[in-house]
Order: C-alpha cells, then structure tokens, then sequence
C-alpha cells in the first residue's frame, strides 16, 4: 500500500499516486489530492474526450483543452461528456 491523499474525487480516503502526472501547479495538486482510483477515471474520460472531439493531444490548443477539462474534472464543477455521447460496452 502506497501513500495515502483525501481524494477530492471520491470523498474519501485513498492510495495516491506515485508522482505528478503531469508537469506544474496542477501536476502537485493532483499529486496531493487524487487517488489513483480517481486518476483512472481521468484517463478513461480524457480518451472519450480525445476520441469525440477528434483532437490531436500533440496540437496545443486540444493540450489546453485537455488541461483545462482536466481542472474541472478534479477541482471545477466536473468535466462534461460531449453533446449527444452515448456510452457503448
């Protein structure tokens, strides 16, 4: 069992992640206060995200995106789905 963070995500206590997943102020916050558990479903939303919208992760407007839904998703009013996204098995 690794380190412990209060997840904002999950509201409860969780194991953390083993470094900052991403580079900056956001990179520390989500290392301080997401769950592991809670990254994965980051990662999950952040590919429907990526395969709805057609986005080039490499571009830096869809990098600016990205980082802006990914602020909402932890610590904003939560990232939505697109309009019209129907979940598929």
């Amino acid at each position: 069992m690794g380190r412990m963070v209060n997840c904002v995500l999950l509201g409860t206590e969780a194991e953390g992640l083993d470094y900052a997943p991403y580079p900056g102020d956001l990179g520390k916050r989500i290392y301080d206060n997401v769950s592991r558990q809670a990254w994965q479903q980051w990662l999950a939303h952040q590919t429907m995200l990526i395969n709805e919208y057609r986005l080039t992760p490499i571009e830096p407007k869809a990098r600016k995106f990205l980082e802006e839904e990914m602020e909402k998703f932890f610590f904003g009013e939560g990232s939505t789905r697109p309009e019209g996204f129907v979940e598929t098995e």
